[in-house]
This record gives C-alpha cells, sequence and structure tokens, in this order.
C-alpha cells in the first residue's frame, strides 16, 4: 500500500527518479529488518524527524534557487517531506497506531498526486492503491482479531481430530488464519464499489466546469496565434511534436472531411515581415451564455454542419480552434469573444485543459457562382487590399504574368492560377532559408522553398496586388486520425498557414491553400508501438471527456445517446413483433413444438437429479425444505430437536461434543462429529454421508414414534 501510494506520486511528477529508486532501497531493507533489534526505537525516530525539520527549508530555499516556479514549491517540499516521514517510520519499531499512520500517509501522498496530475496514469496508480488499500485494512483487522484468541480457546470450538485443529498445533502455539483469498476478496469489493459508484457519478448534478484537469505546464511561447505574428514563426511550431489538442467529429459526412482544418486567429495587415490585426480587426463582439451555447454565426443549410468535440491542451492563448465558419459553441465558458476576422476566444488557459463542441458550416459557393461575382468591395473591405509601402515592383509584375498567362477574368480563375503556380513551381522546406530586410522577394525569387506562412503570405499579397481581397488564417491540419479513440490527434507539427479571400456578392471567405502537398501532408505512424500509442491515446481521451471533463453537457449528451439506443431497440422489437403477428401459425409449429420438448426434457432431468438426491420422500419437500435437508447444520439442529423431545436438552456451559458424550448414543456421537467437520473444519460432506445422516434421522424418528 505504502509503496504504491509512492509510485503514485511519483508518476505524477512529485519526486524525482532517484528519490524514487532511494526509497524503493529503504523499503527492501526495512522488510528485511522487520522484527529486529537492529529496528529504530520510537524516541530515535523522533529525535530524527525533528532534528531533519531545517533541512526541509533548507530544501525549500534550494528549489527556489534553481527557479521552480512559485505553485511548485510547496508542492515538492511537501512530497520530499512525506516521503521521509514514510521512511523513519518504516525503519522503526512500529505499534498499530504507526502502521495507521503510514496508511494516513500513504492516503494523503495519493492525494497529492491527484492535485498534480489527473491522467489515466494516475487512474491506474489509484486502481491498484484502492486495491492494496481494501486488503491492507482487512489483513489489519484480522491480525487485530486473532491476537485476542488463544490456541486453547479454540478446543471449545473444533473438535482435535479436525483438519483446522491440526494446523493451529503446526503453528507451535501461534493463531494462523490463511489469507490466500484475500487479494480476490479485495478485487471484488472494489469492483463491488466501483458498480455503486458509476450510476451516481453518471446521474449527480454537475457544479463545475470542464477545465479541471491540471495538464502540467502548459505550451508556453505559443507563437503564431497572437495580434502579430512574424513570417516565419509557424515553422518553429512545426518542429515539435508535443499535442495541441484532439478533435472528434460527430455523424460527418465523407466529402466535409476532405481539406478539413482548424481555423486559428486570422490577419489582415502585412508590414513586410510580419502579419499583424489592423486596429479594425481587434475590435471583438462578446458572447454570452445562452444555456451552454454561444450562438456565433447562421446557416441556411443546417443538415450541413459538422460537430467537433475538441480536447484542447493547456495552452497561453485565448483561441478556440475550431472548423471554419463556426455557428455555434457549447462549453462551460462564462463568455466567449469573436473577433471582426471571425476568431472565437476565451482566455489563455495555460493550466487547464478545455473541452467544447463547435458546430461549423464548412459549406461554401459553387465555382460558378464565385466566377460570376463581379460586385465591388465595401469601402469597409479596403484594408484585405493595403499593401507595404516598400513592396519589391518585381511582386506585383508576378501576379499580372500569372494572372494573364492563365487568362483569368475573375477573382476566383485569378485566385486558382496563383494558388497553383506556387504549389507547382516552390520547393516545401522547414528551414527558414529566405531572410534579409524583404524575405518575401527573397522567397519568391530567390531561395524559392519555404514553409506554409511563406506560400500564404505569397499568395495574400499576389492577390492584393490585383485587386483581389484576402488574408492569411493561422491554424492546423486535421492531424492523425486515431482509430481507436475515433479522433483526430494534432500536434505543435500540424500547425499550418492558409489563405481566405473574399467574394461580396456572396458575402462568403473562401478556402486556399498554396503550400505543396509535401507541407499538408500527416504522417501516419504505423507498428506495434504505434499501435499501443493510439490506444493509450484512445484511453486518455475518454478519461477526459468521461471523468475530468464529464459536465452537465456530457451529462445531456449521454442522455441522449441512450435515449436514441433505447428508441432504436423498441423500433427494431416492434418491428419484429409485427413480422411475427403477420406470419402463419402454421410457420411457427415446429418450432413450438421443439421448444416444447426442450421444456419437458429439462423437467424430466431436474426431477430425476433431484430423487437421486433426496430419494422420494424429498420430492415431497419445498426447495427451501429441500436445501435445508442437504445442510448438516439443519441435520444438527434436527438431532437437536428430537433429543429435546425425549426430554435430553443441551446445557448453555456445555459444547456441542459434550452433550453428544452425556446422551450415551452412538448416533447423536457420529452427527456431531459430522457437524464439527463442517461448521468449524473446513469441510463438507459427501452426498453418501448426507445419505446416511438422513436415515440415521429418520430411524431414530420411527423408533420414538412408534
Amino acid at each position: 500500500m505504502i509503496a504504491v501510494a509512492m509510485l503514485a506520486l511519483a508518476v505524477a511528477g512529485g519526486l524525482h527518479l532517484i528519490l524514487v529508486l532511494l526509497f524503493g532501497g529503504l523499503m527492501v531493507l526495512a522488510w528485511k529488518l522487520e522484527g529486529t533489534r537492529w529496528q529504530l526505537s520510537e524516541r530515535a525516530g523522533l529525535v530524527i524527524v525533528v532534528l531533519s525539520i531545517p533541512l526541509f527549508f533548507l530544501d525549500w530555499q534550494f528549489q527556489k534557487a534553481l527557479g521552480e516556479p512559485a505553485g511548485r514549491l510547496g508542492v515538492n517540499a511537501l512530497a520530499h517531506l512525506i516521503a521521509f516521514l514514510s521512511a523513519i517510520k518504516l525503519l522503526q519499531v512500529k505499534s498499530d497506531r504507526d502502521w495507521v499512520f503510514l496508511y494516513l500517509i500513504s492516503f494523503f501522498e495519493v492525494l497529492l498526486a491527484a492535485g498534480l496530475s489527473f491522467s489515466p496514469a494516475f487512474l491506474g496508480t489509484l486502481s491498484l492503491y484502492l486495491l492494496c488499500a481494501l486488503s491492507t485494512v482487512i489483513a489489519f483487522e484480522i491480525r487485530k482479531a486473532t491476537r485476542s484468541v488463544k490456541l486453547v480457546e479454540t478446543r471449545l470450538l473444533v473438535p482435535p481430530d479436525s483438519s483446522i485443529f491440526k494446523r493451529l498445533a503446526r503453528r507451535r502455539g501461534k493463531t494462523h488464519v490463511e489469507a490466500n483469498r484475500l487479494p480476490l476478496t479485495a478485487l471484488m469489493l472494489l469492483c463491488f464499489i466501483f458498480v455503486l459508484a458509476l450510476p451516481l457519478f453518471l446521474v449527480a448534478p454537475r457544479a463545475g466546469s470542464a477545465m479541471i484537469s491540471r495538464g502540467g505546464a502548459g505550451l508556453n511561447s505559443f507563437i503564431g496565434f497572437s495580434e502579430n505574428v512574424a513570417l516565419g514563426d509557424i515553422g518553429i511550431l512545426k518542429h515539435n511534436d508535443q499535442i495541441v489538442m484532439r478533435v472528434r467529429l460527430e455523424d460527418a459526412e465523407p466529402g466535409h472531411v476532405q481539406g478539413l482544418r482548424w481555423r486559428g486567429v486570422a490577419l489582415d495587415e502585412f508590414t513586410g515581415r510580419s502579419w499583424r490585426k489592423s486596429v479594425e480587426a481587434k475590435v471583438t463582439e462578446t458572447r454570452q451564455n445562452e444555456r451552454g451555447s454561444f450562438r456565433i454565426g447562421a446557416t441556411e443549410l443546417p443538415h450541413r454542419l459538422i460537430t467537433q468535440t475538441v480536447f484542447l491542451e493547456p495552452i497561453d492563448t485565448a483561441v478556440l480552434f475550431v472548423a471554419p465558419r463556426p455557428v455555434l459553441i457549447q462549453g462551460d465558458f462564462p463568455f466567449v469573444r469573436v473577433d471582426a476576422e471571425g476568431s472565437v476566444q476565451f482566455r489563455p488557459h495555460e493550466a487547464d485543459r478545455l473541452i467544447y463542441r463547435a458546430l461549423s458550416d464548412r459549406t461554401e459557393p459553387e465555382p460558378q457562382i464565385l466566377r460570376e461575382d463581379r460586385q465591388q468591395y465595401p469601402t469597409s473591405f479596403a484594408r484585405y487590399l493595403e499593401l507595404p509601402e516598400r513592396l519589391d515592383p518585381r511582386i506585383a509584375n508576378l501576379a499580372r504574368v500569372i494572372v494573364l498567362n492563365a487568362q483569368a477574368h475573375n477573382r476566383y480563375d485569378a485566385a486558382l492560377a496563383i494558388e497553383a503556380q506556387l504549389r507547382n513551381n516552390y520547393g516545401y522546406s522547414l528551414d527558414r532559408k529566405a531572410t534579409g530586410e524583404d524575405p518575401l522577394s527573397d522567397f519568391l525569387f530567390n531561395v524559392r522553398e519555404g514553409h506554409c506562412e511563406y506560400f500564404s503570405t505569397a499568395m495574400a499579397v499576389l492577390l492584393r496586388t490585383v485587386g483581389v481581397a484576402s488574408r492569411v488564417v493561422n491554424g492546423f491540419l486535421p492531424g492523425e486520425y486515431n482509430e481507436a479513440a475515433d479522433a483526430y490527434t494534432v500536434r505543435q507539427s500540424d500547425a499550418h498557414s492558409w489563405v481566405e479571400v473574399y467574394f461580396p456578392e456572396t458575402g462568403s471567405w473562401v478556402t486556399f491553400d498554396p503550400t505543396p502537398p509535401a507541407g499538408r501532408g500527416v504522417p501516419v505512424r504505423s507498428g506495434m508501438a504505434a499501435w499501443l500509442g493510439k490506444h493509450a491515446e484512445a484511453l486518455e481521451l475518454i478519461w477526459f471527456q468521461y471523468v475530468v471533463g464529464y459536465d452537465q453537457q456530457e451529462q445531456r449528451s449521454l442522455a441522449t445517446s441512450l435515449h436514441n439506443r433505447l428508441f432504436q431497440y423498441q423500433h427494431s422489437l416492434s418491428e419484429t413483433l409485427d413480422t411475427m403477428k403477420k406470419t402463419s401459425f402454421a410457420s411457427w409449429q415446429r418450432p413450438l413444438a421443439a421448444v416444447a420438448v426442450l421444456v419437458l426434457l429439462f423437467l424430466l432431468t431436474t426431477l430425476g437429479y433431484r430423487l437421486r438426491r433426496l430419494g422420494w420422500r424429498g420430492l415431497r419437500m419445498s426447495p427451501k425444505e429441500a436445501e435445508s435437508a442437504l445442510s448438516p447444520v439443519e441435520f444438527y439442529r434436527r438431532l437437536t430437536r428430537l433429543l429435546a423431545e425425549r426430554g435430553i436438552s443441551r446445557s448453555l456451559d456445555q459444547t456441542p461434543l459434550e452433550f453428544a458424550a452425556q446422551t450415551g448414543m452412538e448416533v447423536p456421537l457420529r452427527i456431531t462429529h459430522a457437524y464439527h467437520r463442517v461448521r468449524y473444519g473446513a469441510q463438507s460432506l459427501s452426498l453418501q454421508e448426507s445419505r446416511e445422516i438422513d436415515s440415521w434421522l429418520t430411524e431414530m424418528e420411527k423408533e420414538w414414534e412408534a
């Protein structure tokens, strides 16, 4: 129990690996020294604890000097103190209260581990701890109880020739209780507790938030999703495989999944070296909570919506990532903000995971409709056409050449031509090769290689030079699909940048992605390690959704799912019954006859088995009487009842064997010995012995009735 509690604390990150190994070695030493003269006395243990208190103050100062976060200083010092107290208690001579103290310390270790990490790994150590704790408490109580029972006293309960008495004698006077089934008993109790607690957990009202999981250190310096992003920042993110979020799609049609992206932040102003939000784009509108929902937009085709459940890791950005054109956000938030570029934000959450559901309309107007769009841009959209003051004139010339060569006569075809030119004639590389005062010109005319951010910037600027309104969007590719979890795992390496082009007639922003296929692919893991990793991620996702983030929204979702399944089962059953009614009875005669024959065979088999075990007399008994007749304890009661009718009663100070010997009859003595073997000797009677006892009692009843 103590070892598993320390393991839980280590898995949660509360103890360094070296300290864990030292404590493990000390536990082995304490096991070897238990009951020897080399154990510390209680006084020596107390003196060591008192003298070592200043060391923990020095430990606190040492961690502070190392630069540990303020919130971790107290946690680390407390973990070290608990480990030290446990070590001293293990090495000293222990009474019952010392063992109880150790059990309490282990419980506080588990509580501390829960505060550090509420992950599936903690669930595993907690389950193992509960199993060990149940076994320990049961064994502790058994051991306390056996101290009050002496070997001499057992002679009053168990006959000297019984097997249990012989085992007790072999222990040289020490009371011995077999505990081979103790772990199994504890496991059954644990399962029983889980079965009772699970319904309460699922239906209990939720007053808390889904943002309760501490995920350790958040993703700090999460560049690329702020109001000012330097050209090349997204490439820094793509060198890291740390998980950003997991996304599960619900009832998504295959066509909707193609080209899927998770939209983050849109930027409208390019300075030549970076993208930033203009003053107009920074304007946000706060959406209030409407029964756990926030209306973001509207749609004319509600059946085309895709629903995403997002499990966002702790990060230091306020952006909520969703599929483009969100219509509704559902989550346990007090508010959300929507800026002028359609980005959804809450607040930075460096220490909390967020769980929310989003509905997005990813439908775009048909290409023919977009090609016919000749409407002028509104005055407010002039910022999407602005260019840096010192833009290289070669960029505008390049855009005109691309459009003329493609014979593009509308905005849509111009966007397609520039997208194809960049995608097919430039190379993809994560290296930051474009440098200098004008990195965009260096990319277009010199190095001709870069990552997604250079391609999206080039396309947006080229479009603006030919009068097409555009902006850059930073977000993520869909990520790797995990079949075990039925969700997408999105990592920092999936960070991506693309372009949105505005078409005023339909009032829609249409997505274009000029990045070559090499920069848009998602690596697929394979092999046994990948298989195990995916199932571990699936378990973690289930843990976060139905334990950590289980709130009123999840309760409603689960209740709806159960209701739908029950309705489906009811509908299927109704259809089956209707089919049976429409079918003629003749077609059911043969199956019914077969069932009747099987029932008759079962009844005859049961009757024969009962006749063999109980005889003709047993057939007249009720099931309860038949069960009692097979019980040796009931045989003994039947014996004492017969003897009492003859005036032979057992006094309170007599043992069963003394009472049987007093009768002077052989049959009561035999039955009493059989009673003791079963009642106290952990043995069972054979079928033959049960029949003999029943025949003896029947003869006694006939004799005394005569």
